[in-house]
């Protein structure tokens, strides 16, 4: 009894440790994680870190915190997907910053913008290619939390599901069951929630759009069905919880929001952006 109890509490913490795993991969690869890292201009190692999310309404702020005053810096930038000319702009100095804005756009509208800096004739750009923002809008609290919470609930149960049936434990039916509902909550009742307040649509994914991050809720959640289903007949089974628990972790390893929704402007007439 006493084994089984130890048993238990390790396939928990292990659980854990593999959903903490997940989130925090999907955190660093999504796209609303800023692109950061450092330059070097003349003696002076810049750190950086660049938006690639920000709320539609208001102008995104490009910030690069430089305490050389004799350093001055430019953004171009043009609406992603789009056959408009480059607009640069001149950043402002301001308590050690140099500050510009971006334009702010419609939800799942994207910019892509290049922040260059000069002193004494040098001239570096902080990235290699274009950093893209994409503008959203703004997911009440009363919805995102609880999505947030039912998606990190399914995961931390999906996981131990599958351990238990790896360590042939006793309650995968249970652990099973608390997946699928908690999956069907936050990612396909909240889920299409959220994207109607950022992004305007309920559903972009198949058949209607490409949307990877709907896709892979569809996705999981049939193999997670199918597991249900499998375990009602024989509770016995093994095979199906490891699989779903497999499919999930592979469905993860995907960086969130890859595909997702944005405005394809090749599409719109062409137009001069400029920040208000």
């Amino acid at each position: 009894m006493e084994n089984r109890k130890s048993k238990n509490v390790w396939l928990w913490v292990l659980a854990v440790v593999l959903t903490l795993t997940i989130v925090i991969y999907q955190r660093a690869t999504g796209p609303t994680y800023p692109a950061e890292g450092e330059v070097q201009l003349g003696q002076e190692e810049i750190d950086y870190k660049l938006l690639r999310s920000h709320n539609t309404g208001t102008d995104a702020p490009i910030e690069v915190e430089v305490e050389d005053e004799s350093v001055t810096g430019k953004v171009t930038y043009k609406r992603y997907k789009s056959y408009d000319d480059w607009t640069t702009v001149n950043m402002e100095r301001a308590d050690g910053k140099l500050t510009a804005k971006l334009p702010h756009q419609p939800p799942a509208g994207k910019i892509e913008y290049n922040v260059s800096l000069q002193k004494d004739g040098q001239e570096i750009s902080l990235t290699e290619e274009p950093v893209v923002i994409r503008f959203k809008g703004v997911v009440p609290a009363p919805v995102l939390v609880p999505h947030i919470f039912f998606m990190f609930i399914s995961i931390l149960f999906g996981m131990r599901a599958g351990l238990e049936a790896i360590f042939k434990g006793n309650d995968g039916r249970f652990f099973v069951g608390v997946t699928l509902i908690t999956l069907i909550i936050g990612g396909l009742i909240l889920g299409p929630i959220v994207q109607k307040f950022a992004f305007g649509a309920y559903w972009a994914g198949w058949p209607f759009g490409h949307d990877l991050t709907d896709n892979k809720t569809v996705f999981t959640f049939i193999f997670w069905l199918i597991a249900w289903f499998v375990l009602r007949k024989n509770p016995a089974n093994r095979a199906w919880p490891i699989i779903a628990t497999v499919m999930m972790l592979a469905v993860y390893i995907i960086p969130h929001s890859v595909m997702g929704s944005e405005i394809d402007h090749t599409k719109t007439p062409v137009e001069q952006t400029s920040a208000e």
